[in-house]
């Protein structure tokens, strides 16, 4: 039994739909992220970096992992799908994951503090974190010209990457000008262990009218969280 410690975020959504998609079975333990769960001592000894996910293995000595990249190849590694054994092949869908971790996520992320939360609205600021991220969605626009996935098959990597992606229009970032891009979207997103997988531990609805109250009280909430 896997113990995961979430909340609904992308990199949350990275490991609840690995889970889903392995049919490993699984424990939600959900983490509060506006009143400061990861932060607690008792997370913290499972991450020491108090952030989420986390998970703990129970059937391998209660095994605690942290990052969500890493959650991933150990549960694929654990159970021998979404990663091949192959070494160009597994090297080719880590490179994807990596891509993600190292350049989507942290560009998205950038995004959406200094296009949503700032304080302060730094228009150039904005423009290099919107622009950086609509360019990586380039690059994966372009590869999926020739591949019905990032990986040949179905993999990490896709989840990681859709994980992410599928919260563009929060982040200020369009895609209707990449098709390719939003085929693999649309595809993804009739999985049905993707579409259980995000509404772990809950599901998440990011507000589309812009001058509307829940989006001030969204933006509220996610200022709190980035001040813990």
């Amino acid at each position: 039994m896997i113990d995961l410690y979430t909340a609904s975020t992308p990199n949350g959504w990275k490991v609840s739909i690995t889970l889903e998609e392995l049919s490993m079975p699984y424990k939600v333990k959900e983490i509060d992220l506006i009143k400061g769960d990861q932060k607690k001592k008792s997370f913290l000894k499972i991450n020491p970096n108090g952030r989420i996910p986390a998970i703990i293995d129970r059937e391998e000595n209660n095994l605690a992992i942290f990052e969500s990249g890493a959650i991933m190849i150990y549960l694929a590694e654990k159970t021998g799908k979404l990663l091949p054994s192959d070494p160009a092949k597994k090297s080719e869908v880590l490179q994807w994951l990596m891509f993600q971790m190292g350049g989507i996520g942290p560009m998205m992320g950038q995004a959406n503090v200094f296009y949503r939360y700032f304080p302060e609205k730094l228009q150039s600021v904005i423009d290099r974190y919107q622009n950086e991220s609509k360019r990586l969605f380039t690059v994966i626009d372009k590869h999926l010209e020739s591949n019905q996935y990032l990986a040949q098959d179905f993999s990490i990597a896709d989840i990681a990457n859709w994980s992410w992606i599928r919260i563009h229009k929060w982040s200020g970032v369009e895609i209707e000008d990449l098709p390719n891009l939003k085929r693999w979207m649309d595809e993804i997103n009739l999985r049905p262990a993707c579409i259980k997988g995000v509404e772990i531990p809950r599901a998440l609805e990011l507000p589309d009218d812009e001058n509307s109250e829940k989006i001030k009280e969204f933006e509220k909430n996610a200022k709190k969280i980035l001040q813990k």
